[in-house]
């Protein structure tokens, strides 16, 4: 989660909404990273789960990605929680609780959804204080 944060610092200093990921092998190894960046590549799904688990894919030269852990300072959005399914991730362990469009446990839980033929463990709130801290910031300059 630490790795995370800062890229989450990195996107805020970007002038990104600062969140961060990173995607982490079976034992631990960092597969991918990723901090949001839509604004700077105008593209809709530059969200942090998506830039890191597309660098994850790249490094291991697939797009499936079971048995890796997403770590991301805010809960996954229903985009990212899909792409999440889409590419077998095993585990998402997340920071800040998204209580507007989270879809991880708090508005939806699309990534545990028992309907679905995939789903992946969520471990929720892990430095949430950090996280939360870090969003304060931003959108507290911004108004």
């Amino acid at each position: 989660m630490t790795r995370a944060l800062a890229l989450a610092a990195e996107a805020a200093a970007a002038g990104e909404i600062p969140v961060g990921a990173v995607v982490l092998s079976a034992t631990g190894e960092i597969l991918g990273t990723g901090r949001n960046d839509r604004e700077e590549t105008t593209d809709p799904t530059g969200h942090a789960e998506v830039v890191a688990m597309r660098a994850a894919a790249r490094a291991i030269g697939s797009w499936n990605l079971q048995d890796t852990t997403l770590v991301v300072t805010m809960e996954p959005c229903v985009m990212c929680a899909g792409t999440v399914l889409q590419a077998r991730v095993s585990r998402v362990v997340f920071g800040a609780w998204d209580d507007k469009a989270g879809a991880a446990g708090s508005v939806y839980d699309v990534v545990r959804d028992r309907r679905l033929p995939v789903r992946a463990e969520v471990v929720g709130g892990v430095r949430a204080d950090d996280a939360v801290a870090l969003l304060q910031d931003f959108f507290r300059g911004r108004r």
